[in-house]
């Protein structure tokens, strides 16, 4: 506990120095004047500081958990003793990088707000990356009675906040309407419809699609019969992601592999609702995450788990090994749902020598992130040489990321390309449409 003078205090003090210094001019014999003018200013603010109000209790209250890119409370509470209540108190907590860009934030308390009547006040926070984050210490001041001094504590917090990915997606109305609606995996029974497993002959409907029409069937009955199919489910999709020094970069304000998380995980939440088993494979330099198979959405918050120790790895990330190493793990046929980014010609095209031995065996989608800044770049209009320069760049990357993007459609492989709040949306979609053409 300290205090130390307000910026009232030194302008009061620094006030004495020319007044005392126009009377010495008037009447030589008057310059102690400015002296006993600080003498008295200093001995004020020492009593100020001393009489002002004592923190007794001060507690803070932090979520134990928080989704990566989501508003947190955090909320303070304290309590004085003295005769004399402080009009203000003003707080700063101190906080780990993954929590606050700036590494802090400031709270301003209010009195009378807690039923104890104790100062209270709450501060927002975004986190900005996955992780353990800390909790450094908390500082709390407030003015003395005159204003003169401000009395300061300091408190070393021990909490800590674990950093999830972000599955808000995954609650919102619009998802869980959807799975209520949904003909995939709902129910526990068997599904008719389309598929790739026959499952029985009914009467032709308006609105079937005509090449399921069982033409020597509906000759033998005299009216045009269908062919009806089970739904597959058991299926396995691996989600890989890629968490080398591309997917570091940021997307509005979140790096790109947090934007690729939240959109896998809403993927893997409606595959195991639709009775398929998910995975999650993370590599960068090398393969770096691989959980087993996991069935049922009560295994979700398992998957989100695992999703939170993806790394930021500022590496080159190493296709072939990767690529190989799940190829080796995987002993059926699987649909893989590659998230990366693509930035060097060359690593590019070990990338396509990789998946095309991949595709021999399985389906893979590839899921690449709109890249806004050099589109900005590209579209603003130039002032400068280095404008130009800089925009000629960015129209060549994006060249090149067209021209892979082609190639791996070429070669057979859809690729899904969009802003991130709508590539979920479309990956859910692809899925779909995957498991209604039975291509698994």
């Amino acid at each position: 506990m300290n205090f130390y003078p307000t910026t009232r205090a030194i302008w009061l003090i620094a006030l004495g120095a020319p007044i005392a210094a126009v009377l010495a001019a008037i009447i030589p014999s008057l310059w102690a004047i400015g002296a006993a003018w600080a003498l008295m200013l200093i001995l004020l603010l020492l009593l100020d500081g001393l009489v002002a109000a004592k923190a007794n209790r001060v507690q803070l209250a932090v979520a134990k958990s928080a989704e990566i890119g989501s508003p947190v409370q955090l909320g303070l509470e304290a309590a004085f003793s003295g005769k004399i209540a402080p009009r203000e108190v003003f707080g700063t907590l101190g906080l780990d990088e993954r929590l606050a860009e700036t590494g802090a934030v400031a709270f301003s308390l209010d009195s009378g707000v807690a039923a104890n009547g104790a100062f209270s006040g709450q501060a927002t926070i975004i986190p900005v990356r996955r992780g353990i984050g800390e909790i450094g210490r908390l500082w709390l001041r407030w003015k003395g009675p005159l204003g003169l001094a401000w009395r300061q504590t300091q408190k070393q917090s021990k909490q800590t906040v674990a950093v999830m990915p972000n599955i808000a997606a995954v609650r919102s109305p619009t998802v869980q309407m959807f799975l209520r609606d949904s003909l995939f995996g709902l129910l526990a029974r068997k599904f008719r419809g389309e598929g790739s497993e026959f499952e029985a002959l009914a009467e032709y409907q308006p609105g079937m699609d005509r090449r399921s029409i069982h033409w020597k069937g509906s000759a033998r009955h005299s009216k045009l019969l269908a062919k009806e199919y089970e739904t597959e489910r058991n299926n396995q999709i691996v989600f890989a992601l890629d968490c080398g020094a591309a997917m570091c970069e940021p997307v509005d304000g979140l790096p790109r592999i947090d934007r690729a998380v939240s959109a896998a995980l809403l993927t893997a939440y409606i595959a195991l609702k639709a009775g398929d088993r998910s995975s999650l494979f993370s590599f960068a330099a090398k393969p770096e995450l691989s959980t087993p198979f996991l069935s049922g959405s009560r295994n979700f918050f398992g998957l989100q788990r695992a999703a939170a120790t993806i790394e930021y790895r500022h590496q080159e990330s190493n296709y072939t090994l990767a690529l190989s190493t799940l190829q080796s793990q995987l002993q059926r046929r699987s649909l893989i749902i590659i998230f990366t980014d693509f930035t060097d010609p060359t690593a590019a095209d070990l990338m396509l020598e990789a998946v095309g031995r991949l595709i021999d065996r399985h389906l893979v989608l590839f899921v690449v992130l709109e890249d806004r800044e050099l589109t900005s770049i590209i579209n603003k209009a130039p002032t400068s040489a280095e404008d130009v320069v800089r925009a000629v760049t960015a129209q060549n990357l994006l060249a090149q990321k067209k021209l892979v993007v082609t190639r791996l459609r070429h070669m057979g492989i859809d690729v899904i390309e969009g802003a991130h709040q709508d590539v979920g949306t479309r990956l859910i979609n692809s899925y779909l449409s995957i498991k209604r053409r039975g291509s698994l």
